[in-house]
């Protein structure tokens, strides 16, 4: 039987390997909370196992956060990071990747003021623009994976022994990353290449528009003109692949700004700014959100679309089967890397510019002008249930069916 520590070894090679796929002499930036240390040192000895010329590790911890915003004046929470954001930039525009391991309590921030929240969110968002458009272009490599605090998974499993929650959440993070395969890493390039197959057909449709219908769902999106559906491996402007979120389940595209007309509702909470919204549906016109409501943490979705103009549209268009691994595993994870890969979603904010052909090799001016939007924030939201039927719509007008309960219908 494979031993828990042997599976950590795994997931930490998987995170270097296949996540951000370090290289010789490369620098690697790990983001990550102090509760996942004896993980993240797995990860710097796995990294300059495969060469890396220097691990940086820049630590959090969600106590001293929580304390921030209880205490810190209104003036530090609007000030500009800029030491931090010109690190970042410095290291990506020479190369370095970047990993963010996530452990976080969706309850972290509960009872702080929304709008301290908020503006701390937007000055930093806005600070870290031109890393973040890096990012979203592909230039630098980046990944996402997880580690499970005790707050995690008390909030994930609190049916349990308060002494089982953590390893019934590792268990269930071990599955979801491919980690019960005998071979994880060849498990993970038979996985994308089966994305790859879904999102070739999709571009081969060049659908001009999808059409969603659910319980409380009746929207349209419409796809700008030479837009491209991509999965979760990206080439960065090395030639290099890296896989951004650890677990995938998604392909994804853009909408066109301006091709957003109707009404979606949540199917699942969204954890946010250690807030949690529920129960929310949101209205369209022209691209544009009109109206928001929400059965829980209506004040932090009403300050989440007005962090900026392009907060009140979409940038991102995905699509997930409902009978995903992660949605069979009948886990509510409250943490986006997880849930928005066991169902259809949709993202606030900016779009990537990969999603266009030779988007990457475009400016901001020129993707504006081809119907992406630009935002400081970029924040996914789950749509998706047995319940969903999707229909592409071709330039014609005809109707081909994408997804029928909730599953791709080809």
């Amino acid at each position: 039987m494979t031993t828990f520590q042997a599976k950590l070894e795994k997931y930490a090679e998987l995170a270097v390997k296949i996540g951000v796929n370090v290289q010789p002499g490369q620098t690697l930036v790990i983001n990550a909370p102090l509760a996942a240390a004896e993980f993240i040192r797995l990860i710097a000895r796995q990294a300059y196992a495969a060469g890396a010329g220097f691990v940086k590790v820049n630590w959090t911890d969600e106590t001293i956060t929580r304390l921030m915003f209880e205490h810190a004046e209104d003036e530090i929470l609007s000030k500009p990071p800029v030491w931090f954001a010109g690190e970042l930039t410095e290291l990506a525009e020479n190369g370095a990747a970047t990993l963010a391991v996530v452990a976080d309590n969706p309850d972290a921030l509960k009872g702080i003021d929304p709008q301290r929240i908020a503006t701390y969110q937007k000055t930093r968002s806005e600070t870290l623009t031109k890393y973040r458009e890096m990012q979203m272009s592909d230039k630098v490599s980046w990944s996402i994976v997880a580690y499970p605090s005790q707050a995690w998974a008390d909030k994930v499993f609190p049916e349990l022994p308060e002494d089982e929650r953590v390893n019934k959440l590792w268990e269930a993070i071990f599955r979801a990353v491919r980690l019960d395969s005998d071979d994880p890493v060849a498990a993970w390039q038979s996985h994308l290449n089966t994305l790859e197959s879904k999102a070739s057909v999709l571009n081969a449709k060049k659908y001009k528009s999808l059409h969603y219908i659910a319980p409380g769902t009746d929207l349209v999106i419409e796809l700008p003109e030479g837009h491209r559906w991509e999965q979760g491996s990206s080439i960065n402007a090395k030639g290099h692949s890296f896989v951004a979120n650890m677990p995938t389940e998604e392909v994804f595209t853009a909408p066109l700004k301006t091709g957003v007309n109707g009404t979606v509702s949540s199917t699942k909470p969204l954890s946010y700014g250690g807030n949690v919204i529920d129960g929310f549906s949101i209205t369209f016109e022209n691209g544009r959100i009109v109206s928001v409501s929400a059965e829980k943490g209506q004040e932090t979705l009403e300050h989440l679309i007005s962090m900026d103009e392009g907060s009140k549209y979409l940038g991102e268009v995905a699509l997930v089967p409902h009978r995903s691994p992660i949605s069979n595993s009948n886990i509510l994870f409250y943490n986006t890397l997880f849930d928005e890969n066991a169902s259809n979603h949709l993202a606030i904010g900016e779009a990537y510019a990969t999603c266009l052909e030779g988007g990457k090799e475009l400016s901001k001016e020129e993707q504006v002008a081809r119907g992406l939007n630009k935002s400081v924030t970029h924040v996914d939201f789950m749509i998706g249930s047995a319940e969903m039927d999707i229909d592409g719509i071709l330039a014609d007008g005809t109707r081909e069916p994408v997804f029928r309960g909730g599953n791709w219908a080809f």
